[in-house]
């Protein structure tokens, strides 16, 4: 493969996909002076993280918060009421006021943005192609970053044109109020819209093939949130295979493996990922894929193409937006320096907007027992918190897992009201090289009330259970 010195390169660097892998890089590098290009499918900026997954769903996950605060849930039966649809305009004007936003970076850092689908004509070079596959343009650079994140993974055969068979893109196009929805999978976003969905109070069904909900996080927490789940009447179905799905003008019939079935209004597929790496150009190159279409990398990001990275979701777990926008600016940081700080990709809190929230950063039970490391716990339960009364989100607790010789911080897990802010300040203490001891929640002078007090009452909670008391 031929290779290309710097000055004869239009561009220093080109990002592929502007979600939140490839504007982290994009903005990383322009910032330390490089000619960037982004090149970009969509006519808007944002990726499917702005458009289809994480801030339409926060959004509605935000009226839904507001719905209850006010005791109104369910869906209207008068006109003006609230419906599905209406909720939906709501998330969209957050859609496009993030667009705005995102749209005025580029313009701010001087980064080139061209609309059209890239495709490797060599190392260096790629085709900026139309939606029917025509060239449109050509860029050279230096440099390539990959960002081209995912999509909804279906079974074969699945029609996502059908308006009862939804994915996490279609279902902010649903332009009815389903009474009843089965929700296929059991990671964040099964969890996150049967959340939203039974605050609603529709019937929920989740059917999730593996044994447990969210099986990466700490048993403990995926113990809290399945009976949070049972209590509001969620039903949990573990363990399922679907064998057949029977849509129709007014419901959709599944079948399971274990002969089950379930008749909804509404099918939502929200089970697995798979890689948006399909048509770039890589078997050429001899970049590798792997499962799902995952694009094949090393620990700075880069493929076996070095000067050409790939981040974010199209690279596969953790399929977080925050953990993608920070790979991307590793990724340029390393091809402008040669290195990058591992802070920037390590310790990556993984928080999971159902309601109330959960999130966690640092290492689990599990994980601790199989490596051999002497822990203790510190639990708070969020109803001894003054401010937990004062809102009444009083469901929840904090745990943190703390090295019993030394009292290091190793983890941080949250379920409850505020656990995506919450979360923050436990890790701030794991990130610090020197005096990193749960003894500073003790010592630490904490607002009252606040729920950030929660992390005196763990560390007093794990302290005594050290001692004895």
């Amino acid at each position: 493969m031929e290779t290309r010195d710097w000055k004869d390169s239009a561009y220093d660097l080109i990002v592929i996909g502007s979600g939140p892998g490839g504007e982290g890089a994009a903005m990383e590098a322009a910032k330390r002076g490089l000619a960037v290009a982004m090149v970009e499918e969509q006519a808007d900026v944002g990726g499917a993280g702005t458009h289809s997954g994480m801030i339409p769903s926060k959004a509605l996950r935000h009226v839904v918060q507001r719905m209850q605060e006010n005791g109104t849930t369910g869906w209207g039966r008068r006109q003006g009421d609230r419906n599905w649809p209406s909720m939906l305009q709501m998330a969209k004007e957050v859609v496009r006021r993030q667009v705005n936003l995102r749209s005025a970076f580029y313009e701010r850092n001087a980064i080139s943005r061209h609309r059209g689908r890239a495709c490797f004509l060599d190392a260096h070079r790629i085709s900026i192609n139309d939606e029917k596959g025509q060239q449109q343009g050509e860029l050279t650079a230096r440099a390539i970053i990959i960002a081209t994140g995912g999509r909804p993974n279906p079974l074969e055969g699945l029609d996502f044109s059908h308006p009862r068979i939804l994915n996490t893109r279609s279902l902010h196009e649903m332009d009815y109020s389903p009474r009843s929805i089965t929700i296929v999978g059991g990671g964040p976003f099964a969890c996150e819209y049967a959340s939203i969905f039974r605050s609603l109070s529709v019937k929920v069904t989740l059917l999730n093939e593996r044994e447990k909900l969210l099986d990466h996080l700490d048993e403990e927490i995926i113990e809290a949130i399945s009976f949070h789940f049972r209590e509001q009447g969620v039903l949990l179905r573990h363990g399922e295979q679907i064998t057949e799905i029977q849509p129709n003008d007014e419901n959709v019939e599944l079948t399971t493996a274990s002969n089950k079935r379930i008749l909804c209004d509404a099918l939502l597929w929200a089970r697995n990922r798979r890689a948006n790496s399909e048509g770039l150009g890589l078997e050429e190159l001899g970049i590798e894929t792997g499962i799902l279409g995952a694009i094949q990398v090393n620990e700075h990001y880069q493929t076996t193409q070095e000067h050409i990275y790939a981040v974010g979701d199209v690279v596969g777990a953790p399929g977080l937006a925050s953990a993608s926008y920070n790979q991307g600016r590793y990724a340029a940081r390393h091809l402008m320096d040669g290195e990058a700080p591992r802070q920037l990709v390590e310790n990556i809190p993984s928080a999971i907007y159902t309601l109330p929230e959960i999130c966690c950063v640092g290492r689990t039970e599990a994980q601790l027992t199989e490596d051999g490391v002497p822990y203790e716990v510190g639990q708070a339960s969020m109803r001894n918190l003054a401010r937990a009364h004062i809102t009444g989100r009083t469901t929840g607790l904090l745990k943190l897992l703390f090295h019993r010789e030394n009292l290091s911080l190793l983890g941080v897990h949250c379920f409850g009201s505020e656990a995506a802010d919450l979360v923050h300040v436990g890790q701030a203490l794991m990130d610090r090289r020197e005096g990193n001891s749960i003894e500073y929640f003790i010592n630490a002078p904490l607002n009252t009330p606040s729920m950030a007090e929660a992390y005196r009452v763990a560390a007093f909670n794990g302290l005594n259970r050290l001692r004895g008391r």
